[in-house]
């Protein structure tokens, strides 16, 4: 390009006043305004208008030149339509695009290499000093997200990977244009871009490929990676160096030829990877709008923005909680609904059925078995699956619990799916890795009477179409209120390996196959960190609330005015001392959720001249302790308080909180808390405070270390603290009866096995004996979680034969808790407790454990 055939500037200080834009575009663009609705993103373009504007669009289209003008006229931009000061890029215009699309009536479309345009307005700078653009590179999408008036026919013509004709191109906006995004990126100045000072045409290839680079990373995160076609994803899973080696090693240990354990590797990898469809996670949005319309009465979403900022550029990978089989269905649509790909799903192979497993698998499900344990070749298979998906961007979603809390708490995380993210993150680099945690929380669960069967005992039943037909028609029936889907703190997989091995790149480049020792490590800190932050973002319903004040009385029932005073209190604690920023409240005063609980079902009152009263009843009340369950954690410190002057009218400040930290670190590994043990400590003493500020304690000395004290027998205070401290006291019990039952067997007499059932009977027993506690109080594995802690921690270790052994420190430990719990309580649990595992051989539980798994 030669300077004279550049067009004139203004003078330096003077820009050229700009032109509205011509009048054909003004026509068009009114045309073309009763099929186009345009949604910014973000609302507020995030540049300044200081510089002359140049826009940047991916591809040169009549469409798109409209449709980036009404968007500008809109948001007070200026025109692309309209020149330059001075037109620095010779045709009127203030935007260019990357690459234009040729083709005759027949010939296939032709992008050039770079934008002349582009060229011209850089060469520009680098003649006329005087000249200082900035670039702001914009993406369009027609018919990105789905509308309620839309047809299922213009799910065809949604916004994609592939180039179009200008026809396809007409009946997009035509059926989808209401449905258009423009988003508007950050913008710089083209001297930032020329301080690089290298020639102009490698200037140019160099500014055309960061773009095209920037456009790729903003239409992966909106509609997702370029999608290759599951038999060639599956040939590239064959291919690949680790599952040619595990072929080989199967083919020796088979004592078969090469090619039958190659088959064998083909239906695995078939059997596992997915077949994502565009038109079919589109037409299935559709279904779901009307059905999650029909069962729910609105669908909250928090936090999201936070995840706008973080994916773009990121590897995805959504670890929510599982509680529904509408987990997995509700975020997908979320997403998609609000502009984020949808993520591959890793489903359970149970869910592989006739008709349904195909729709899964086009909505982007892959499946997996329950256990790979000894299948050498899966394992090989379905690793190096995950890791092409890593490898090519995709965003990924895994239940981190392995199956579905009947509980209503969160589940000890596995790490397998972990771990094989990492390891393919290892081996090839090429997008950082972020966790994203997600809180679901329900208000009425669409499987509540299948768990509570199982939760008595009955086996799980096999999913089959039929199941779910009748299931569906069922779950229509009924309404399940409202739902909750809060986006936690992300993780990010570059901080957790910064900490665990700063110099994993150059290891990894000298050994990628490895399995580095510290691997196991990095990920029990991520699924850790994971359950975490899922607590640290919940949602507190009006039913958590409930469910939480009623399930703390022997009869599940209260006189209005206490229920009132003791939400009052509970919403109160939340205000006063906050978990969490991402934490969320209900904004129903006391009267109203109460209410809204009889409208739910879940309250029932009975009118008394007296005073009505209002309660859970039945079966009801158990399925009300999963909903206190999700909560459970948020009150931790408030119910050690409480619980401590449960039996105790006055106990010293200092030794408060010395129990509370021995106690910390096993309710800590159990509910999955956040604080370290002084930070424990802190909320302990501004609860105190608080409870002192409510006139729930009081101070009877004010030294430090003073006493504190609560009022005499039956007062509401009392009533009040009592049913705060419920909750952990379950907990505490089941402490109680693990060490009462090691110590009373004495040292190196039981396995952590034995130790086990011996606390699971016990606790039935208790149960059936007295009133019933949650369902959760004789669960096995919160048992075997306390004991994995006491070993962490030293106070039990396991002897060459497998028995456990003990100090005085245990016995020490086992005597603080009558500080805690009652004499008549302790009393009970230790003659309960076995003496010894002969007595108990052959015995079976009286109800079953939860079965592991879905």
């Amino acid at each position: 390009m030669n300077e004279q055939h550049l067009p004139p500037v203004a003078p330096p200080g003077k820009p050229l006043r700009r032109p509205r834009p011509p009048l054909w575009a003004r026509l068009m663009e009114k045309l073309l305004s009763l099929w186009i609705e345009i949604k910014r993103e973000p609302a507020v373009p995030p540049f300044t208008l200081d510089r002359p504007v140049c826009y940047v669009i991916e591809n040169y289209g009549l469409s798109n030149a409209l449709i980036l003008d009404r968007a500008c006229r809109e948001a007070g931009l200026p025109s692309p339509l309209a020149p330059l000061p001075g037109d620095p890029l010779g045709r009127k215009r203030a935007y260019v695009a990357l690459s234009r699309r040729r083709a005759g009536l027949f010939g296939r479309p032709r992008n050039r290499s770079h934008s002349d345009a582009l060229s011209r307005l850089l060469m520009a700078h680098r003649l006329y000093p005087d000249q200082d653009v900035q670039l702001v590179p914009v993406s369009i999408f027609v018919g990105r997200a789905p509308s309620r008036q839309s047809g299922w026919f213009s799910v065809l013509f949604s916004e994609n990977w592939a180039l179009v004709g200008r026809f396809r191109r007409l009946l997009a906006i035509l059926l989808n244009g209401r449905d258009t995004v423009v988003q508007f990126s950050p913008a710089v100045r083209v001297w930032e871009i020329l301080a690089d000072d290298l020639p102009h045409e490698r200037q140019v290839r160099k500014v055309s490929r960061l773009l095209r680079a920037h456009f790729r990373r903003i239409r992966t995160a909106v509609i997702g990676p370029d999608l290759s076609t599951r038999r060639l994803l599956v040939d590239r899973v064959l291919n690949a160096e680790p599952v040619r080696k595990a072929i080989a090693d199967q083919a020796r240990r088979d004592g078969s030829d090469y090619l039958d354990a190659w088959k064998k590797a083909h239906r695995f990898a078939w059997e596992i990877a997915a077949d994502y469809s565009n038109p079919v996670v589109r037409s299935a949005s559709f279904a779901l709008t009307g059905f999650w319309n029909r069962i729910y009465d609105g669908v909250n979403v928090n936090h999201l923005d936070t995840l706008k900022q973080v994916a773009p550029g990121h590897e995805v990978i959504y670890v929510p909680c599982h509680r529904s089989h509408m987990d997995y269905l509700l975020l997908s649509y979320l997403l998609y609904t609000r502009g984020i790909v949808p993520p591959h799903i890793v489903a359970g192979v149970n869910l592989n059925m006739p008709v349904i497993g195909s729709i899964l698998r086009r909505g982007g499900a892959f499946f997996i078995r329950r256990s790979i344990k000894g299948n050498a070749l899966y394992a090989a298979v379905l690793g190096e699956y995950v890791a092409q998906l890593v490898g090519e961007g995709f965003s990924l979603e895994y239940f981190i619990e392995g199956g579905r809390s009947r509980t209503g708490r969160l589940l000890a995380p596995k790490g397998g799916m972990i771990a094989m993210t990492v390891k393919a993150f290892l081996r090839a680099p090429r997008r950082p890795v972020v966790f994203q945690p997600v809180y679901i929380g329900y208000e009425k669960l669409i499987e509540g009477k299948s768990y509570l069967d199982e939760l008595t005992g009955q086996p799980k039943r096999k999913e089959t179409i039929g199941a779910l037909v009748r299931a569906g028609m069922e779950v229509l029936r009924e309404r399940y209120g409202k739902v909750a889907v809060n986006f936690g703190e992300p993780i990010f997989l570059d901080e957790v390996l910064a900490r665990h091995a700063p110099d994993w790149r150059e290891r990894n480049q000298a050994a990628p196959d490895d399995k580095p020792a510290w691997l196991g490590d990095a990920v029990d800190e991520i699924a850790r960190r994971i359950q975490v932050n899922i607590n640290r973002a919940a949602d507190v319903n009006p039913i958590n609330l409930l469910a939480v004040a009623l399930l703390s009385t022997p009869k599940h029932a209260m006189s209005e005015a206490d229920l009132l005073a003791q939400l009052a209190l509970q919403k109160k604690l939340l205000a006063a001392l906050p978990y969490s920023d991402r934490v969320t409240v209900t904004e129903l005063g006391p009267a109203e959720i109460i209410a809204y609980g009889e409208r739910m079902g879940v309250l029932t009152r009975t009118e008394h001249p007296l005073g009505d009263v209002l309660g859970i009843e039945g079966e009801t009340a158990v399925l009300q302790s999963y909903f206190r369950n999700n909560v459970l954690h948020l009150f931790t410190a408030a119910s050690w308080v409480a619980l401590c002057f449960q039996n105790n009218r006055r106990m010293s400040r200092n030794g408060l909180l010395r129990l509370g930290r021995t106690i910390y670190p096993f309710i800590k590994e159990e509910l999955f808390l956040p604080w370290t043990g002084d930070e424990f400590a802190q909320r302990l003493d501004a609860t105190i405070d608080l409870f002192v500020t409510e006139g729930l304690l009081t101070v009877a000395s004010d030294e430090e270390g003073g006493i504190i004290s609560r009022g005499p027998g039956q007062t509401d205070e009392v009533f009040r603290l009592r049913a705060i401290s419920h909750s952990l006291q379950q907990a505490f019990e089941r402490y109680f009866i693990a060490v009462t039952t090691l110590v009373k067997n004495g040292p190196r007499a039981l396995s952590a096995g034995e130790l086990e059932t011996l606390c699971q009977l016990t606790a039935q027993r208790l149960s059936l004996l007295y009133a019933p506690a949650a369902p959760e109080f004789f669960d096995k594995s919160l048992f075997r979680g306390f004991i994995q802690k006491l070993r962490e921690m030293k106070l039990v270790w396991t002897c060459p034969d497998g028995k456990l052994d003990y100090d005085e420190t245990l016995t020490a430990w086992e005597k603080d808790a009558k500080v805690v719990l009652g004499r008549e309580l302790r009393h009970t649990i230790a003659k309960l407790s076995p003496e010894a595992v002969s007595r108990m051989t052959g015995a079976q539980p009286a109800v079953q454990a939860r079965p592991e798994g879905e």
